[in-house]
């Protein structure tokens, strides 16, 4: 098997322990037809992303399904999250750090010169809005 690229195709793990490999992701419309790739395994799947930034967020999303995760590999990420219930909060992450979106939690970010972060989302139902 060769291997594949976690910054060029996410991974889904799903139902059964089972790990599938998804197309390229090609932006925002790309959620949507994740959705639908994965809807049998319901709120229990879990995407698996990394990416590299050098700015910061250009829109909040929120996962409605369950927590996400996001660990910072390299660099500094700073999180801005608006709960469910009306409160905000801002962590910085760096290297080796994480934190937890909850369900239902808007999240963007700020990028301090450049990062890297991993992710473990539950995918389904992901809401973008602008910043």
């Amino acid at each position: 098997m060769d291997p594949t690229n976690i910054f060029t195709q996410p991974l889904h793990l799903g139902l059964g322990a089972t790990a599938i490999v998804q197309p390229p992701m090609t932006g925002m419309e790309w959620y949507a037809a994740y959705g639908e790739r994965v809807a049998a395994d319901g709120k229990e799947g879990r995407l698996v992303s990394a990416y590299r930034f050098t700015e910061n967020w250009d829109a909040w999303e929120m996962h409605p399904a369950g927590d996400e995760v996001v660990i910072c590999l390299d660099g500094s990420i700073t999180l801005h999250q608006q709960f469910a219930d009306g409160s905000e909060a801002a962590v910085t992450l760096a290297a080796g750090d994480y934190a937890i979106n909850p369900p239902g939690c808007w999240h963007t970010a700020d990028i301090d010169g450049a990062a890297t972060a991993l992710f473990i989302t539950a995918g389904l139902g992901t809401e973008h809005r602008s910043r």
